[in-house]
């Protein structure tokens, strides 16, 4: 009997190392898989496959404080069929907030966004390409001390690392826009992922760090090149700077 226990505690420790050995792999697969994956195709904005199991929803509308404009995000809910061996509504576990707003700063995983005046009922889209975007924030600081109503967005605007969607595993770019939606505008060049950024409001500057894949091995790392940019935001257009602080 004692030798059958054992070998049955053998066999469950066999198991359960098992199960970790195939975690480890899983996990260190999905780390190792590369941000990007370069193609001789001309066309790298193809347009990505379809989630039918995903539904198109927009939030209630934001109101930025100080500004003439409603934000609505738009954002996409996953539902999934209900075996049969359930019953009753499912709609309990499907959560419908796609975004949150705090401090001048919607943040989330967003298809668009659409722009209402506050004396209109006429929406306005933010863009018509596939992007995902992360955070959209309001440069309140700036439009206090020299009017201009700016955003600033985060976002994925391409699938970088050919998985047929775009989400937060492809390339991080920046874009600027007005408080109304128009003038979307990319800042960091392609290829490049964003480090992170700011605006100096004494110079009326936003300035953001990109790091470039130089050896083309599909990872931002330590062999590759950081960038230093800025861009005049008082400016007519946005042209974007490179300075050499090292």
């Amino acid at each position: 009997m004692r030798d059958h226990s054992e070998r049955q505690i053998m066999k469950a420790s066999y198991l359960i190392l098992a199960g970790i050995a195939i975690l480890f792999a899983s996990c260190k697969e999905e780390k190792d898989k590369p941000k990007v994956i370069y193609s001789t195709a001309k066309n790298q904005k193809q347009a990505p496959k379809v989630d039918t199991a995903l539904v198109e929803i927009a939030d209630l509308p934001v109101e930025i404080t100080g500004t003439n404009y409603l934000i609505h995000p738009i954002g996409d809910v996953r539902f999934y069929e209900k075996s049969r061996y359930e019953s009753g509504s499912s709609s309990g576990s499907v959560s419908y907030t796609i975004s949150n707003y705090n401090e001048f700063e919607i943040t989330g995983y967003l298809r668009n966004l659409k722009f209402q005046k506050t004396d209109s009922d006429s929406l306005k889209l933010l863009t018509d390409q596939p992007v995902l975007i992360q955070t959209a924030s309001y440069l309140k600081s700036l439009a206090d001390k020299t009017k201009l109503q700016l955003l600033v967005y985060t976002l994925a605007d391409m699938d970088t690392n050919k998985d047929d969607k775009i989400d937060a595993g492809d390339i991080k770019t920046l874009y600027i826009s007005t408080i109304g939606g128009e003038k979307f505008t990319k800042l960091s060049t392609e290829f490049q992922e964003l480090i992170d950024w700011k605006v100096i409001d004494g110079k009326n500057r936003l300035y953001f760090r990109t790091i470039e894949d130089t050896n083309k091995n599909g990872e931002f790392d330590k062999d590759d090149v950081v960038h230093y940019n800025f861009v005049d935001l008082a400016a007519k257009d946005w042209k974007v700077t490179e300075y050499k602080p090292l």
